[in-house]
C-alpha cells in the first residue's frame, strides 16, 4: 500500500482558501440587526447614494427620528449585480474554486438573491444621524432611563472584608448560573476587599435569576446583613465619564497607582524571565514570587511552565494557590496542568481535572483533546488515544495537524500501521497538510515492524513534497537499518547524511554502535566511539553505557569498571542500566564476589536496585547452576521490596529446568501464576525444558495443551526443545511428526531444530535419514555447524562405523569449522572403542587427532582420562606409541596408578560418561556455535 502524504509546500487547499474568503464576504453582506449596525459595515455604505426604506407603520411610532433630518429627493436603487460577493473575492483566487459546485461562495450567492439586504444610506445623512443620536444620549443623561444597566447584574453590598470570590460564588449560585463576580479591591490594602461587589449572572435566565437574588436582600451572611439590589449602571457610567475626562485632557486625575505600576512592572519581568530563561527555572520562580498580586495570565504562565518541566506536582500547587485566591480557572489554564499531568504520565490525574473542567461547564479545546491524545500515545495506549480522538471529532468540526500527528504517534507505537495510514488519508481527505514530524512518526511506525519498502516510501515522498531531510529523517533510516541487522546499509546512510553536509549527533551515533553491538563488532564500536570524540561531541550517559556494554561482551571487566569511573569524573550520573551488564559478567564468570562489589557500588553512586537488577545477578548465578545462591538474592530482593517479576521467576525455572529438576520448576511456575504475573511464551519454554531434560515427555505434552489454551503460539525455541525431548529417547518418528506440524504452522526450522532432529535419528541409528537431514538443510541454505557435526560424528560412532565419523571430522574441517573438545572427546571414544580390530587408519586416525590437540593446547578432564587410559590397556598392555600420544592430552596431574585405583569401576559408567557429555551439548536447546544464543535468550528479558 502506497503511503501518500500532503506538504504545506506545493499543496494550497482550493476548498479552504474559497471557505475562508467567503466567510469573509458573507459577513459583509448579512443583514443588518435591528438595532445598531457593526462597525465593519460602515466601509460597505459610503459608496451608496440610496436611502433606506421607509419605516413599517407597525414600528414608526416606536422609533425616534432626529429633529434635522429631512427627506430628500428619491434617487434609483442602485442595481445589485448577479453576485454580490465577487468585487469582494480574493482576485488571486484560482477560476476552479469559483466553479466548484460544493463551494461554500456559491450558497451565500443563492441566499443573497433570495433575501437580499437592504441598501445602506448614503455617508452624510449617517454621519448626521449619529450625531443626533449622541445629542440625544448626553441630553438624557439624568432621565429616568438607566442606559448603563447590565441585564443579569446584581450589587451586594456589606460583604465581610475577608470574603472571597468563590464563597460569594458559592452562595449565590443557588439562584441560577453565575458568569463572574467582581469584588471591588479596597484602595490601602489589595489583599482585602472594600465590602462590596458584583454578580454576574449568565445564560437565558440571567434577568430571573438576578430578580430572585433581590428578593433576599437583607439576608445574613457570615455575620453580616447583604444589602443585595439590581445594578444601577453606574460604576459603568462612572468608568465612562472618567475616560471621557481623560481624552479631554483632564490631569487632575491620578488613574494608576504607585503600586500598580509596580506590580505591572514585575509581571512584564516574569514574563520576560520565561520567554529568555525558562531552563534557570530558579529565576522563574524568583520573578513570579516577586509579584505581589499575580493575575489569572501569571497563574497560566507558571502551571504552563511547571507542565513543559514535568513537575505536576508544582502545577497543581499552583493551580489551587491560585484557586484559593479567588481566581477562577480558565481552560487554558486547565489545559496547561492536564499537560502537566500528561508530560509526567499521570493519565488518571489528567482525566480528573477533565471530569473537573466538565462539572463547572469549561468547554474542552483543541488544544485540550490533543494534549489527552498525545499523553496515552507516549504510555502506549492507543485504545485510550482513540477514544478522545473520536470525541475531539465529535466535539469540534475542524482538526488540526497536531491532534492528527498525536494520534498517528499512538498508533504508530503499537505497530498499527493499517489505522494509521487511514488516518493519513482522512487527514488529506480533510485538507490538512501534514508536517515533517508526521513522516518521521511514519517511518518510526514502520521501523518498528520492520518494513523497509514502506519507511523508504515515506522517505522518498518527503522528498518530493518539497521537505529537505534532516538528521532525524537520516536517523530514522539509521534505526531502521542497524534494527534488520542491515549495518552496511546505515553506514550508507550515513556517508550520504555526511555529504549533505548533516552532521551527525548522540542519537545517530549511538544507534550506528548498537547496530555494531548486535553483531559483537567490537572494532566498529570502538572507531564510532572515536568518530564522537573527533566531532567535538561529549559523550552522554546512553553512549557510555553502550562503550560498558561492548568491554562487558569483549570480556574485559577491568576496562568496564574504569569506563563507569571516567563516566563519573566527567559529571555523568551513572544508571542502572550501566552497571547491570557489569554485574551480570561478573555473575556469568563466576565472580560473585566482584559482581557484589559493583552492586554495592551501584548503591553507592545513588542508584537504588530494581527488579531489572536483581535479575541480573540471578540470571549470572542461574547461567554457572548455582540454584541455592540464585534463590538467596531473590529473598534479598523481598527484604529490599522489590517485588520480582514473570522474568525472575522465569529466569530460576530456567536454572532448575537445565538441571532437570520439574518439581522445582513447578513450583516457582505455580508462584508466578498466584502472583498474577504475565504468563508468555519463555515461562512455558523453562517448563517444557524441564520436563524434556528429565524425559517426561507427557508431561510435555500436557504443557503444549496449556499453551493452546492460552492462546500461546509455539514458536522454533518450543519446537526445539520438544524435538530434543523425543530425540533423548530415540522416538525418531514423534521428532519427524513435530517437524512436520513445525512446518505446517508455518514456522521456519532452524540450525537447532536440524541438530535436535539428527540427534534424533542418531540415537534411533538411522543414520541414513540423518544423512538426507544434512542434504535438506543445505539446500535450505543452512550450513551445518560444530554441534551438528559432533551429533553425527556421535552417531556413526554408535553405529561403530568409525570410518564414516572420521571422514565426518574431514569435512568439518573443510567447511572452515574449528573442532572444539567434545568433537575430539566424542571422536577419539569412537576410535579407541574399535581398536582392537587392529585395522590401520584406527591407529592413524588416533595419532593425528592427538597431535592436533596437543597443538591447540587441549587437555580431557580427569574422567575422560581413566575412560581412555582403560581402553588403551586392552590395546597396549605394555605402552606403546598410543598410549604415549593420548597421555600427552591427559590433566597435569595424571597419575596413572592412583586414578585406576579410584575409579576401578569405571566399566560400568563407559556409557553414561560418554551420554552425560553429550547431555551438556545438548541440554541448551537454542545455542549455536558460541554457546551463547541460551543465555542471550534470557538476556533480552531482563533490560
Amino acid at each position: 500500500m502506497e503511503v501518500s502524504l500532503t506538504t504545506p509546500h506545493y499543496a494550497t487547499n482550493p476548498i479552504s482558501f474559497s471557505f475562508s474568503a467567503t466567510a469573509v464576504a458573507g459577513k459583509r453582506h448579512s443583514p443588518p440587526s435591528a438595532s445598531v449596525k457593526p462597525p465593519n459595515f460602515l466601509p460597505l455604505s459610503l459608496n451608496s447614494p440610496s436611502l433606506p426604506p421607509p419605516p413599517d407603520n407597525s414600528t414608526a411610532g416606536k422609533l425616534r427620528r432626529p429633529k434635522t433630518l429631512k427627506t430628500p429627493s428619491p434617487s434609483p436603487a442602485p442595481k445589485i449585480p448577479s453576485n454580490p460577493l465577487k468585487s469582494h473575492v480574493n482576485p488571486a483566487m484560482p477560476r476552479t474554486v469559483e466553479n466548484n459546485s460544493h463551494s461554500l461562495t456559491k450558497k451565500l450567492w443563492l441566499t443573497s438573491k433570495l433575501s437580499p439586504p437592504p441598501p445602506p444610506p448614503p455617508a452624510p445623512i449617517f454621519q448626521e444621524i449619529s450625531e443626533e443620536i449622541d445629542a440625544e444620549v448626553e441630553d438624557s443623561v439624568d432621565s429616568p432611563r438607566i442606559e448603563f444597566r447590565q441585564e443579569g447584574k446584581i450589587f451586594v453590598g456589606n460583604l465581610p472584608c475577608w470574603i472571597k470570590k468563590n464563597d460569594v460564588a458559592e452562595f449565590f449560585r443557588q439562584f441560577g448560573p453565575i458568569k463572574s463576580v467582581i469584588l471591588i479591591k479596597a484602595h490601602e490594602d489589595t489583599a482585602r476587599n472594600a465590602g462590596f461587589g458584583f454578580v454576574l449572572y449568565g445564560g437565558l435566565t440571567a434577568a430571573k435569576s438576578a430578580m430572585k437574588a433581590v428578593e433576599f436582600d437583607g439576608v445574613e451572611f457570615h455575620g453580616r446583613v447583604l444589602t443585595v439590589k439590581l445594578d444601577d449602571g453606574r460604576r459603568l457610567k462612572g468608568k465612562m465619564e472618567e475616560r471621557g475626562r481623560w481624552i479631554g485632557g483632564d490631569d487632575g486625575v491620578e488613574y494608576r497607582s504607585k503600586w500598580h505600576e509596580e506590580r505591572e512592572g514585575l509581571r512584564k519581568e516574569f514574563r520576560v524571565v520565561v520567554e529568555t530563561e525558562p531552563e534557570n527555572w530558579q529565576a522563574v520562580v524568583e520573578a513570579f514570587q516577586r509579584i505581589k498580586k499575580p493575575s489569572r495570565r501569571e497563574y497560566g504562565l507558571m502551571v504552563k511552565y511547571y507542565a513543559r518541566r514535568g513537575d505536576m506536582h508544582r502545577a497543581r500547587e499552583t493551580f489551587e494557590s491560585m484557586r484559593a485566591r479567588g481566581i477562577e480557572p480558565s481552560s487554558h489554564v486547565y489545559s496547561s496542568l492536564i499537560h502537566a499531568y500528561a508530560v509526567g504520565r499521570d493519565m488518571e490525574e489528567a482525566l480528573s481535572c477533565v471530569r473537573k473542567m466538565k462539572e463547572e461547564g469549561i468547554e474542552m479545546s483543541l488544544v485540550t483533546y490533543s494534549i489527552i491524545v498525545g499523553g496515552f500515545a507516549k504510555m502506549g495506549n492507543s485504545e485510550a488515544a482513540e477514544f478522545w480522538f473520536k470525541e475531539a471529532k465529535e466535539r469540534h468540526t475542524t482538526l488540526n495537524a497536531i491532534i492528527y500527528g498525536n494520534i498517528l504517534y499512538a498508533q504508530c507505537q503499537t505497530c498499527n500501521m493499517e489505522r494509521a495510514e487511514t488516518l493519513v488519508r482522512e487527514m488529506e481527505e480533510a485538507g490538512i497538510d501534514a508536517s515533517i514530524d508526521i513522516y518521521h512518526t511514519m517511518m518510526d511506525g514502520y521501523t518498528m515492524i520492520g518494513n523497509e519498502d514502506k519507511c523508504m516510501v515515506v522517505f522518498e515522498r518527503l522528498k518530493e513534497c518539497g521537505f529537505t531531510p534532516s538528521v532525524i529523517s537520516y536517523g530514522c533510516l539509521i534505526n531502521l537499518f542497524t534494527k534488520i541487522g542491515k549495518v552496511s546499509k546505515a553506514l550508507e546512510v550515513s556517508k550520504k547524511m555526511e555529504s549533505a553536509g548533516i552532521k551527525h549527533n548522540m542519537k545517530t551515533y549511538s544507534m550506528l554502535i548498537n547496530g555494531f553491538l548486535k553483531l559483537k563488532d567490537w572494532a566498529n564500536v570502538f572507531a564510532v566511539f572515536e568518530d564522537v570524540i573527533k566531532d567535538g561531541l561529549k559523550p552522554d550517559v546512553v553512549l557510555y553505557n553502550n562503550i560498558i556494554r561492548a568491554f562487558c561482551g569483549m570480556g574485559n571487566m577491568d576496562r568496564a569498571v574504569k569506563t563507569v569511573k571516567e563516566m563519573q569524573k566527567s559529571q555523568h550520573r551513572p544508571t542502572t542500566r550501566t552497571f547491570m551488564p557489569i554485574i551480570h559478567g561478573f555473575a556469568r564468570a563466576g565472580e560473585m564476589r566482584r559482581a557484589l562489589e559493583i552492586f554495592d557500588m551501584m548503591r553507592m553512586s545513588g542508584c537504588i536496585p530494581t527488579v531489572h537488577t536483581f535479575n541480573a545477578l540471578i540470571l549470572g548465578l542461574v547461567e554457572k547452576r548455582q540454584m541455592e545462591k540464585a534463590v538467596e538474592i531473590l529473598d534479598e530482593m523481598t527484604l529490599a521490596g522489590v517485588s520480582p517479576n514473570e522474568h525472575t521467576y522465569t529466569n530460576i525455572m530456567h536454572g532448575y529446568a537445565s538441571l532437570g529438576d520439574t518439581g522445582k520448576a513447578f513450583e516457582y511456575f505455580t508462584k508466578l501464576r498466584n502472583e498474577g504475573l504475565e504468563l508468555d511464551v519463555f515461562t512455558y519454554e523453562a517448563l517444557l525444558k524441564a520436563c524434556c531434560k528429565a524425559g517426561r515427555m507427557q508431561g510435555a505434552l500436557a504443557v503444549t495443551k496449556e499453551m493452546s489454551n492460552q492462546k500461546i503460539p509455539r514458536n522454533s525455541f518450543v519446537y526445539n526443545i520438544l524435538i530434543d525431548g523425543w530425540a533423548r529417547r530415540g522416538d525418531v518418528w514423534e521428532a519427524a511428526d513435530l517437524m512436520q506440524q513445525m512446518k505446517q504452522e508455518g514456522v521456519q526450522p532452524d540450525i537447532h531444530t536440524y541438530t535436535s532432529f539428527i540427534n534424533a535419528c542418531s540415537r534411533a541409528g538411522d543414520m541414513s535419514r540423518a544423512t538426507k537431514t544434512i542434504q535438506e538443510m543445505q539446500a535450505f541454505g543452512i550450513k551445518p555447524n560444530v554441534k551438528t557435526y559432533t551429533t553425527l560424528i556421535h552417531g556413526w560412532a554408535r553405529a561403530s562405523l568409525p570410518e564414516k565419523a572420521l571422514k565426518c571430522f574431514d569435512e568439518m574441517k573443510l567447511a572452515g569449522l574449528k573442532p572444539d573438545k567434545a568433537v575430539y572427546h566424542c571422536l577419539v571414544t569412537a576410535l579407541l572403542s574399535r581398536a582392537q580390530v587392529a585395522e590401520a587408519y584406527i591407529y592413524s586416525g588416533i595419532l593425528s587427532i592427538c597431535r592436533e590437540m596437543i597443538e591447540f593446547g587441549l587437555t580431557v578432564d580427569m574422567g575422560t582420562a581413566v575412560h581412555w587410559s582403560k581402553c588403551l590397556r586392552k590395546i597396549e598392555r605394555g605402552g606403546g606409541e598410543l598410549t604415549e600420544a593420548l597421555q600427552k592430552t591427559f590433566p597435569p596431574d595424571w597419575n596413572m596408578s592412583h586414578s585406576l585405583e579410584v575409579n576401578s569401576d569405571v566399566d560400568s559408567d563407559d556409557e553414561l560418561n560418554v551420554d552425560s557429555d553429550d547431555d551438556e551439548i545438548y541440554s541448551a536447546v537454542g545455542t549455536d556455535s558460541t554457546g551463547d544464543d541460551d543465555n542471550d535468550d534470557m538476556n533480552h528479558r531482563w533490560f
